[in-house]
């Protein structure tokens, strides 16, 4: 007998017939798919080979064996009763009605997050023999701006300079956030710097993340403040110059300053005699 076919849809604009002629898997027990965080749904693929009509059939979709995702019973599913779907799918999962009659028993999730990895079962339990089919889904994450779209999202860090020196500068960098924020800075290369040991300290009953830095070359720095638990990230940047640094252009030691004075360029020689 043939088995279901089961897949994920990569692309929010497309139906899965259209999408997953890569992914055919007839008669496999499992497979795997990774796929980007930031897709706003995702279809997981399943339908009968057979394309026979399931509208008065069963299908029970679980994720990781135990978390009801959606289950589907002759016109009776997870949308219009209670059939004690996990929380976490709760108003983010449909079928797909007018497709039953084509043996499709795929499912849309949607606002897709990390927490959706997982092992994904399509189950037609009252099937002779009964059919299951697994699919491992892992969401990667991408770390970008999320203020205004997850609570306790981190606002832009503030960048101080506590204070300059002919030879170097020290930075401060303050964020909050729920979770806390890790703390980095980066160069205008996007090198990630040493820096101080972060400090937590306690203000009107919110906790702020305090990491310094000192630096002894002119440049822009970039404080990047990271959430990973919801996917977060935003940064702050803050161009320094230390009066002490290069601050013309240097050739094999002789610094080169052109003064306009008269139409005279000068050179220094700033060599050290043995």
């Amino acid at each position: 007998m043939d088995g279901p076919y089961v897949s994920v849809a990569m692309r929010r604009h497309h139906q899965c017939g259209e999408v997953l002629r890569g992914h055919h898997n007839y008669g496999a027990s499992s497979s795997r798919v990774s796929l980007s965080a930031e897709l706003l749904w995702r279809n997981v693929c399943c339908w009968r080979r057979t394309k026979e009509d399931i509208t008065g059939k069963t299908f029970d979709w679980k994720k990781d064996e135990r978390r009801h995702v959606f289950m589907y019973n002759s016109g009776i599913h997870s949308i219009n009763s209670n059939t004690g779907q996990d929380q976490q799918f709760i108003d983010r999962v449909s079928h797909f009605q007018d497709q039953l009659k084509n043996g499709n028993a795929s499912i849309k999730i949607t606002k897709t997050e990390m927490a959706d990895s997982g092992t994904y079962s399509c189950d037609f339990p009252r099937l002779q023999p009964r059919q299951t089919f697994n699919i491992e889904l892992v969401v990667d994450q991408v770390l970008r701006d999320r203020t205004g779209e997850k609570s306790g999202a981190a606002p832009k860090p503030y960048i101080d300079i506590l204070y300059v020196t002919k030879d170097r500068a020290l930075l401060q960098c303050e964020a909050r956030g729920v979770p806390l924020p890790t703390v980095e800075w980066k160069d205008s290369d996007n090198k990630t710097l040493h820096a101080e040991k972060p400090q937590i300290s306690e203000r009107g009953g919110r906790s702020y993340i305090t990491v310094k830095i000192t630096v002894t070359k002119n440049d822009t720095y970039r404080c990047v403040a990271t959430q990973k638990e919801i996917s977060h990230q935003i940064s702050a940047v803050i161009p320094v110059h230390i009066p002490g640094s290069s601050a013309g252009w240097i050739f094999g030691g002789v610094v080169c300053l052109v003064l306009v004075v008269g139409g005279v360029g000068l050179c220094i020689n700033n060599r050290k005699k043995n």
